[in-house]
């Protein structure tokens, strides 16, 4: 019988202290979507980086927001619409897009003078301003987009860029890295720079492109930076992305099984200070 109410009492103890469940946001475009939805990456990912960290922390709710395609600048206009809950801690990631899209990125007095979401500084301001009016105690992380190789859309051919060792409307992805940093600094937020992260080069984004040889017509693997400007027609050429490609990203842009276990490790160590 005692032996009985002791364990009753410790069971008891264990559940009044156990740890509070904390819930993470994370905002961001395609690369957070695709956490949840790997039937559109050709099932070429299995766990995205929210999975992974999650896996580490019983105790942590997840909330995935990301938005396939947006921009900083879109979430900054849509951020009312997007119900966007309370939470103990957000992450950022953003920037590619806008990047891609030609989006003017602004400089660092937009962000300070809250001069709206018309540029990508501005949108920073906007989106953050917005997080602390939920949770003004919440832990914000930031993380810089990736370098990009040339991406193809597995899913459709025609849906296709050039990577970020080329210039955008006269802008380099990392000036918006750098922009992001800046942010953080200004703020004393962590920042997670994916940009200058060693592993993840351009060479080491995927390991070749497959593409036709203009000169014989035969397919041949083109490693960075070889691949440059050659030649792809969507509408008669295979997918230049094999899974013998497959690197740090399955298709150039969107990271592999490999690059989201590279992100969570540089996000744990973050999370670990804070979740308990």
């Amino acid at each position: 019988m005692k032996k009985l109410f002791l364990l009753l009492a410790f069971v008891l103890f264990s559940m009044g202290f156990s740890p509070k469940p904390m819930t993470w946001v994370a905002i961001g475009d395609s690369i957070t979507y695709l956490n949840d939805h790997p039937e559109e990456t050709g099932n070429r990912i299995s766990k995205g980086y929210l999975s992974l960290v999650k896996e580490k922390f019983p105790n942590l709710e997840v909330v995935n927001k990301g938005y396939n395609g947006w921009t900083a600048m879109r979430i900054a206009t849509e951020f009312e619409k997007l119900q966007i809950p309370k939470a103990d801690i957000y992450t950022v990631f953003l920037g590619t897009n806008d990047w891609w899209g030609g989006k003017p990125l602004g400089a660092f007095e937009d962000y300070q003078k809250n001069t709206g979401q018309e540029t990508v500084f501005g949108a920073f301001r906007v989106i953050i301003d917005h997080l602390r009016k939920l949770n003004p105690d919440a832990n914000i992380i930031l993380i810089t987009p990736m370098k990009r190789a040339d991406f193809v859309y597995i899913n459709n051919y025609k849906n296709n860029a050039y990577g970020s060792y080329r210039k955008k409307n006269d802008q380099d992805l990392e000036q918006f890295a750098e922009a992001i940093a800046t942010i953080g600094r200004e703020e004393n937020y962590p920042v997670v720079d994916l940009f200058h992260k060693k592993g993840m080069g351009y060479e080491d984004l995927v390991k070749f492109k497959r593409l036709r040889n203009p000169a014989t017509g035969e397919y041949e693997n083109f490693s960075y930076p070889e691949f440059i400007d050659q030649p792809f027609d969507p509408e008669k050429d295979e997918y230049p992305y094999p899974e013998t490609s497959i690197d740090v990203t399955y298709d150039g842009l969107h990271p592999s099984d490999k690059g989201y276990r590279m992100i969570a490790e540089e996000l744990l160590p973050f999370f670990k200070k804070v979740v308990k």
